[in-house]
């Protein structure tokens, strides 16, 4: 019994944003306790190819022209631009399937507590690297598109 207890606390001191957990955790990261933008510079270690070279692609284009919207003008955790961080916190699920060293996380949540169009179902790619979990595709079930499909022509000089 005390045995339980003490893993237990100790499970709840460490930090929750370590990726030893499942999968899931590695993408709650994104949506609490707020939502965070997957394609900032800080958070593309926890990506991998093809993202990251989307995310490059956006990076490019940005230092290029800083006034004109890049390759990326939406948050893709979200499918969306506007959202109400306490009811994304409150709706929030995630369900997880695990294939090896591969996971797929669904995450269901709402962007605001009423409204048409609100609810939204991403669906998280993820592969096991070096013991630790991370996203190579983010894909919307709502509005049926993928990361890894979208193109970023912005970023890249014409040959």
């Amino acid at each position: 019994m005390r045995r339980t207890v003490l893993v237990a606390a100790l499970s709840i001191a460490l930090p929750s944003a370590t990726f030893a957990g499942p999968a899931s955790d590695a993408v709650k990261f994104f949506y609490v306790p707020a939502v965070k933008f997957e394609a900032d510079e800080q958070y593309r270690d926890r990506f991998t190819e093809p993202v990251t070279n989307l995310f490059n692609l956006n990076d490019q284009a940005t230092k290029k022209n800083p006034d004109e919207v890049a390759c990326i003008d939406f948050d893709p955790g979200l499918d969306a631009q506007d959202f109400d961080q306490k009811t994304v916190s409150k709706t929030l699920k995630l369900a997880e399937k695990l294939d090896g060293d591969n996971a797929e996380v669904t995450a269901s949540f709402s962007l605001f507590s009423e409204g048409d169009g609100s609810k939204r179902d991403m669906v998280w790619s993820l592969k096991k690297i070096d013991g630790k979990w991370k996203i190579s595709d983010i894909a919307s079930k709502t509005s049926d598109w993928k990361l890894s499909a979208l193109e970023c022509l912005a970023g890249q000089t014409p040959e």
